[in-house]
């Protein structure tokens, strides 16, 4: 897909065309970010990441058995 630049004022600016701003979920708000081959348009999604105490939590609460963890190939047992 091509874009083309526009002025706004002493600036240049993109379009993004509608589908792409909805399929990305794009807001007034974007991280840029610099690569080799050009630069990289990401949404300003704020990413929260779980604490170990609340991992611990959240593995807890769940049914999943978790024991087969301890095994190894040393137990005998076909991994």
């Amino acid at each position: 897909m091509q874009a083309k630049l526009i002025d706004i004022g002493n600036s240049k600016g993109l379009r993004i065309p509608k589908n792409l701003i909805n399929k990305y979920h794009l807001q007034a708000k974007l991280n840029l970010e610099e690569k080799a081959d050009g630069i990289l348009i990401r949404a300003d999604i704020p990413v929260h990441k779980l604490s170990w105490e609340e991992t611990y939590r959240d593995m807890g609460k769940s049914k999943e058995y978790w024991g087969d963890w301890d095994l190894t190939a040393a137990d005998g047992i076909d991994l």
